[in-house]
């Protein structure tokens, strides 16, 4: 602009000194009188404040979290985001496919920036449908349960279940886990996060593992008896 107004001959002789005074005076009054019929606004930090002291929920899990084969918004934590109305911030750093082995690689980063209140660990499916050993899925599992509580994160424990194909001894071993966590760390434990889903053909996909959009608000109800008291304990201590 201004390579434009000085090939004009706007700053020429005709322009004097004493008028491109006035013409500055001018416009500093008109900013002037703009800026004072903007609205004021005080940062008192309650905005922040009240970001802050919102509880955090960080969910940890597979495909099974991470709305595999519908859209994002129609998943489970998503949903628990609706119901929870802005009353708490829920992170989803699940990813498909997420085994416990990788879950555990990644959790003390993802759980320092977050710092959440309260973590939702779903993570096993992939290591039974792997065949992978219970006891290193239970080691996995039982770090990432210790880091939580030593950061002063309480911890919702989400079970699954795998095919009866893979022989009763391993499903026994590897559903034994969840409990064996449960009572050894004191955690809430939802058992089987597929309930009422999994056997119903009509709320499962086509590859018989993952669940439909139409199956996601009663995964949610599994798992809001055991959240919702924790959230209550939260808010109490909070206050």
């Amino acid at each position: 602009m201004h390579t434009t107004l000085l090939k004009t001959g706007f700053f020429n002789t005709a322009f004097s000194k004493s008028a491109f005074s006035n013409f500055v005076m001018l416009v500093a009054i008109t900013l002037v009188a703009c800026l004072s019929v903007l609205p004021a606004h005080a940062d008192d930090g309650h905005d922040d404040d009240s970001a802050h002291s919102l509880p955090t929920l960080l969910v940890m899990g597979d495909s099974l979290s991470a709305a595999y084969g519908i859209e994002e918004e129609q998943g489970w934590v998503a949903l628990l985001a609706e119901r929870l109305d802005g009353q708490a911030q829920v992170v989803n750093a699940s990813i498909s496919g997420e085994t416990t082995s990788g879950g555990a690689q990644r959790f003390a980063d993802i759980l320092r920036q977050r710092q959440p209140d309260i973590v939702l660990l779903e993570l096993g499916g992939n290591d039974g449908l792997r065949g992978l050993p219970p006891a290193q899925m239970r080691a996995n599992l039982a770090s990432m349960i210790e880091q939580s509580q030593q950061a002063d994160a309480e911890v919702l424990l989400l079970g699954i279940d795998i095919p009866p194909n893979y022989g009763q001894a391993y499903r026994d071993a590897f559903t034994g886990v969840f409990h064996s966590l449960a009572d050894e760390y004191a955690l809430s434990l939802v058992p089987f996060l597929l309930e009422d889903v999994a056997l119903n053909t009509q709320l499962m996909q086509s590859d018989g593992i993952h669940p439909t959009a139409e199956a996601q608000p009663i995964i949610l109800d599994n798992v809001w008896p055991e959240l919702e008291p924790m959230l209550e304990a939260t808010y109490q201590a909070a206050q």
